[in-house]
Formats: C-alpha cells, structure tokens, sequence
C-alpha cells in the first residue's frame, strides 16, 4: 500500500506537538468514501526489553468479515512514551506493516483516538491522512473529553465531547459490556464512524479487524519474546 511521507519521524516531543497542530488542519470529519468491500484494523505492541514496536494489520472483506490476510512489521521504537503522542511511537512500524498488505482497505480501524485527542489529532487522525484513506480511531479507553453512561445494551450510545465540541462517541459493542470509544480519523463523520464499528462487530467488544489484528500482533510479539 502507497502512503505520503509528510514528515520525518524523529522529532522531539514538542516538534511533534507542533506537528499535531499543523496536520490537523488537513483532517476531513465527514464521510468521503464510496462502497466499503475491504477493511483492515492495525495494532501495535511495544516490547521494552528489545525496544521494539511490532505492528500488525488484519484485512478483512465487507460486510461478510472474512479474513483475506495478515502482516506483521517490526520497527525499532526511538520516540518516548507520551500521551498523546501514541502515533510518533507507533507508525513507523503500523506503516511498514501496511506497505506489506497486498488487498488495499477502503477503510481502517486504528487501534487508539482519533478526534477525540488534545489537539484534535489522534493516531487514527494521523494513519488517515498519511494513506489518505477513511480511517475510525476506537479505543478501549478514554484519553479526553466528557460523556454520560450509554445504555446497557448494543448499539446504546453518548457522545463524546470537550466542551460544546463532539468528538467521538462512547459506543456499546456487546450488551452489558464496557463500551468502546469511537472517534472518526479522516474521511469519515461520527454516524458512519459508530455505524460501521457496529457492522463490524461480531460478539466480541471489539470489531473483528481490531481483534484479529490484536491477536497478530500479540503472537508476533510473543514469538519476539521468547526468542529474546
């Protein structure tokens, strides 16, 4: 898969706060896509004794959520842990996985925040303009931003905001089960976002393409470990 190189990667933690800004101008929270027949979700895992990310992506059909394959990249990590800055640790290695995907996704599932970010320029934010190509951020955790409780049951949402300002949506994926937090990337609204996360979703609280790609990357990593 082609991708831009917009910028360098090693950048000091303010350089990269600067850069967040900058790019966030180029962020389109609105649907700009046609038919969806392929998408990936990526995830990546940082091994601390090798100070290596191993990244892997899963690339599934749409709506029948079949797999059609799975890569997995390993890039050394050379950016600190800091919150909010999840994407200049990552990406190198998400995107030397995705150059490897032979089926091109018409949309990506990024493991982390989209808008829903300190300064509106999550990781799946960053994956979106990078590949150009709709991307939903859909985090397990909150980082930032208020909400009320959703209802118990699937499908049962609140949105996300900062202020006056929606930036995500805190999303129930499995009844009774802690909700997800859903945040469009780029090219793509908030409905469409939790929408197509639901369509998604088979049983588990995660989407299948972020569960197969967890379970990639964790093997990876583990094989990685053991080696070590």
């Amino acid at each position: 898969m082609l991708f831009k190189k917009l910028h360098e990667w090693d950048l000091t933690p303010k350089e990269a706060m600067r850069l967040q800004e900058k790019m966030r101008g180029l962020v389109l929270p609105e649907d700009d896509f046609g038919r969806i027949r392929i998408v990936a979700g990526v995830d990546a895992s940082y091994c601390r004794s090798e100070k290596i990310t191993t990244a892997g992506v899963a690339v599934l059909t749409f709506p029948e959520l079949e797999l059609v394959e799975t890569v997995t990249a390993t890039e050394p990590t050379t950016f600190p842990y800091v919150p909010g800055l999840l994407s200049f640790r990552e990406m190198p290695a998400l995107l030397a996985a995705l150059e490897l995907v032979a089926a091109e996704p018409d949309l990506v599932i990024v493991d982390g925040q989209g808008l829903a970010h300190p300064r509106g320029f999550g990781i799946a934010c960053h994956v979106g303009v990078v590949l150009d190509k709709p991307t939903i951020g859909c985090a397990k955790s909150r980082l930032i931003g208020d909400y009320a409780q959703p209802g118990p049951e699937r499908g049962d949402s609140s949105p996300l905001v900062i202020g006056s300002q929606r930036v995500g949506s805190v999303l129930r994926t499995k009844s009774h089960v802690r909700p997800l937090f859903v945040s469009p990337g780029h090219r793509i609204g908030f409905e469409s976002a939790d929408r197509m996360i639901l369509e998604c979703t088979r049983g588990y609280r995660l989407p299948e393409p972020s569960r197969l790609a967890h379970e990639v990357v964790s093997r990876a990593a583990g094989i990685l470990v053991r080696k070590a």
